[in-house]
């Protein structure tokens, strides 16, 4: 049954073939995270992946933080088993520019992995994670053009609050 887990390197061979499918995938542009792989954990570098995941939990603290996103972020992937069928990243908090378009929370399923219910199951596993991590009501933000994402987001209870340029604006409830 699929869970949220740890980034870890124990999945690295699944872990990198998601990655390859998101790559490869030609209806949806590639997701931030994949372009942050760094690039030597894609070659099959065992310590080289056990850097980037160990990178990835430090995003956690605000030492670690992504200078890019400016706040701790905690990701977690959603496994079944040896299995990677996505990621979701959870944002500690919003600067301004989350604020406007990211949101708390930000997901993606591996394309072979799609269509099969992990999306809305993922997003309500990490509700109580922000939930923890303080967030009451968590912001999620998607393009209006996608359907899939709205539903997603809406059969988790989130609550439709803006749309402007092209991006819809939800709130969820984390507990």
């Amino acid at each position: 049954m699929p869970g949220l887990i740890d980034p870890t390197v124990r999945l690295r061979r699944s872990f990198l073939a998601a990655v390859a499918e998101f790559r490869a995938d030609p209806g949806h542009p590639v997701p931030w995270f994949v372009t942050d792989v760094d690039p030597a954990a894609l070659t099959g570098d065992d310590a080289a992946f056990g850097r980037y995941v160990a990178r990835v939990l430090a995003e956690r603290t605000e030492a670690g933080a992504r200078r890019d996103a400016g706040v701790p972020m905690t990701t977690l992937w959603w496994a079944d088993g040896d299995e990677v069928l996505g990621r979701i990243a959870i944002r500690h908090r919003l600067t301004p520019a989350l604020a406007r378009v990211g949101g708390h929370i930000g997901y993606d399923v591996r394309p072979s992995a799609r269509r099969r219910g992990h999306a809305a199951a993922m997003l309500a596993a990490a509700l109580p994670v922000g939930a923890a991590l303080g967030i009451t009501a968590a912001l999620l933000t998607c393009d209006d053009t996608n359907t899939a994402s709205r539903r997603v987001i809406e059969a988790n209870g989130g609550r439709l609050t803006a749309a402007e340029g092209g991006k819809l604006r939800y709130l969820l409830p984390t507990s």
